[in-house]
């Protein structure tokens, strides 16, 4: 049941981080991988509280939305116009 809650946790994150980007990829702020690499700095230290797990499970969630971003360390600014798809890891 755990694992069952951890997945769908990490795809809210994944969900919250594609309509982001979505919605807001054209702002020229940080890229929201960032957040989501600091939500798994912050459940690391806290491991032992069920609340730290599930901020890994979102942090996670939240990084692979933009895994791209991540892999080509873009840290800020706008995303390049294109065809913005809900299940594509940009």
């Amino acid at each position: 049941m755990e694992v069952l809650i951890f997945l769908t946790v990490a795809f809210a994150g994944f969900a919250i981080g594609r309509i982001g980007h979505i919605l807001g990829g054209h702002l020229n702020t940080p890229d929201h991988w960032i957040y989501g690499v600091l939500a798994i700095i912050v459940g690391a230290i806290f491991y032992k509280h069920n609340w730290a797990v599930m901020l890994i499970a979102f942090g996670i969630g939240h990084t692979v939305s933009d895994l791209r971003d991540m892999l080509n360390l873009k840290f800020y600014g706008p995303d390049k116009v294109e065809i913005k798809k809900f299940w594509g890891i940009d």
